[in-house]
């Protein structure tokens, strides 16, 4: 069931989702705050500034496709929605950015309505520059009585400057139901007690402590219903109306658990706190810390969420084997949240350069994992299908082959003849990285120029190694060309061509890959997630995979 989609989400849910098939929805849209976020690949020291492109652009603008789906939600059938969307555009006013946001949301949103089951949940992240808009939104598409909770995260700490205003210091999570049957795990939204730290109401409460040093306090054992006759009898030399039938209450003895603090008192149950559930959540959540730029989780994407936030939303609203859904699924955290909590995932993302990281995370973090990915060329046919409609996603797909990270982004002018980048180890003696130059061309041209461009590139750039990726098999005179470049020789690894030309169909087949020291480890490039063990909500193993012993 584990399915990766490229494309837009739209499409993919209308196409390839079926209604009512998925139990619990995250999406973390763009929050259209009119930032543009870059990603930042793990590279050698000295490159991480020409080592970015932008990973999307955090703003939405008017334009065809608002107009389109505008019209859309006018003549859907849920009128609701088609008022909603004209008193919007009657407030914000029309064709403008914020109206763009609000109506492409819409539209998505009653998609997820569709997919998601009678007792499903979603949950949409944002933060406060369109909160309130899309609460209405939400209002609108699953009704205003399914509304469960705007939980506020705090994902950074309070800054300095407060001058004008308050920092904003939170993201807004806004938390609805399909129906009253949605699955809810109330064990799962309690904390554990610090017993280090405790509230003051608890340490008024557990004052006891055992010969174990284990806090404990006692409690009645009496029933609050005098009108109960049938556990009404005599227990320790006392007769009353007990909570517990007369077994069970001699069962808690001989275990310990129940004690008469003299002759004649009235037994009293020992309650432990360790054995409790803790702490029931509220809405605020602090206690989630957001990634710093050293965390070991971090994998460079911008707006990446903490794995412990999707843990915490998919352990209360889902059960194993659930399907999981984030129709907005950038880095993957939520996918790869759910699999290690053992429900099914479905992650839907737009661009070509997200589809290869959450790839290579999940590969990384579950050795043998197996999914489906959809949208992205499998054969040649549908590669020149993806060069002739947008040649910069094309670019990233084709850097993807060959393990190479994008270089810099489609609006950053002209990219001097790179269009990926890899870098590798093999001088460890001085620890030195080297650098790959690639460069990907989709168009029907191609010729011996662009062996001797990427020669110039790969001397300027002071590189070791130079791909050219193309979709147009090479000539003659490009292969002669390659060849008088001659080799790089690696103090360990021996002799590799300093020009490879790759081709695009070659690359798919498997009969064609890069040349390289350290290939085995795929260079330096993407930063590897950490391994990881699936376990039930418990917590405990369910593969039976032993503990590893650097855990």
């Amino acid at each position: 069931m584990n399915q990766l989609y490229y494309g837009d989400n739209l499409d993919v849910l209308r196409e390839s989702i079926n209604a009512e098939s998925v139990d619990l929805i995250y999406l973390d849209p763009p929050f259209n705050s009119q930032r543009n976020y870059n990603v930042l690949f793990k590279t050698a020291e000295g490159h991480q500034s020409d080592a970015q492109i932008t990973a999307f652009e955090d703003t939405w603008h008017w334009g065809e496709q608002a107009e389109r789906e505008f019209t859309e939600l006018l003549r859907q059938p849920n009128t609701d929605v088609s008022e909603m969307i004209r008193s919007f555009q009657r407030f914000l006013g029309a064709k403008n950015d914020m109206m763009a946001y609000l109506v492409m949301m819409a539209n998505r949103l009653l998609e997820l309505h569709r997919v998601l089951k009678p007792t499903g949940s979603l949950y949409l992240h944002c933060d406060p520059t369109a909160s309130h808009y899309l609460r209405i939104v939400l209002d609108t598409v699953f009704g205003v009585e399914n509304f469960q909770n705007e939980i506020c995260w705090m994902r950074t700490l309070s800054k300095a400057n407060v001058s004008r205003r308050l920092p904003n210091n939170h993201d807004v999570i806004l938390a609805y139901q399909k129906s009253e049957a949605a699955t809810w795990n109330s064990d799962a939204v309690f904390q554990a007690y610090d017993l280090d730290d405790l509230d003051e109401k608890t340490t008024q409460k557990y004052t006891s402590r055992d010969s174990e040093g284990r806090l404990y306090q006692l409690t009645s054992l009496i029933s609050p219903n005098p009108d109960r006759p049938n556990l009404i009898y005599e227990f320790m030399g006392v007769t009353k109306v007990w909570r517990w039938t007369k077994e069970r209450m001699q069962a808690a003895y001989e275990a310990g658990f129940v004690i008469q603090t003299k002759p004649g008192a009235i037994p009293r149950y020992k309650r432990y706190l360790d054995k409790q559930r803790g702490k029931p959540l509220g809405d605020v959540w602090i206690d989630i810390p957001p990634l710093n730029s050293q965390a070991q989780e971090r994998l460079g994407y911008p707006t990446q969420k903490p794995l412990a936030l999707l843990d915490r939303i998919i352990k209360a609203s889902s059960s194993e084997g659930d399907v999981v859904l984030d129709p907005f699924c950038g880095c993957g955290t939520a996918l790869h949240a759910a699999h290690r909590l053992n429900r099914q995932w479905i992650g839907i993302d737009i661009t070509h350069l997200a589809i290869t990281l959450i790839e290579k995370r999940l590969k990384d973090a579950f050795p043998g994992i197996t999914f489906e990915v959809h949208g992205t060329p499998e054969d040649f046919a549908s590669a020149q299908d993806l060069a002739s409609r947008d040649p910069y996603q094309f670019q990233w797909w084709a850097c993807s082959l060959v393990n190479a990270q994008p270089y810099k982004g489609k609006r950053k002018g002209a990219d001097g003849g790179t269009d990926g980048l890899i870098f590798f180890q093999d001088d460890e003696a001085k620890n030195l990285p080297k650098k790959i130059i690639v460069s990907v061309k989709g168009g029907g041209n191609v010729g011996r120029t662009m062996i001797a461009d990427l020669k110039n590139t790969v001397d300027r750039e002071k590189a070791q190694i130079g791909f050219l990726v193309t979709l147009t098999p090479p000539t003659r005179p490009m292969q002669l060309e390659a060849t008088t470049a001659g080799y790089y020789d690696s103090p360990h690894s021996g002799a590799f061509p300093k020009i490879q030309i790759l081709t695009i169909e070659g690359l798919l087949s498997g009969n064609e890959s890069p040349k390289y020291p350290d290939l085995a480890r795929g260079g330096l490039n993407f930063k590897q997630a950490r391994k990881e063990k699936r376990t039930t909500d418990q917590g405990t193993l369910f593969d039976n995979s032993p503990p590893e012993d650097d855990a």
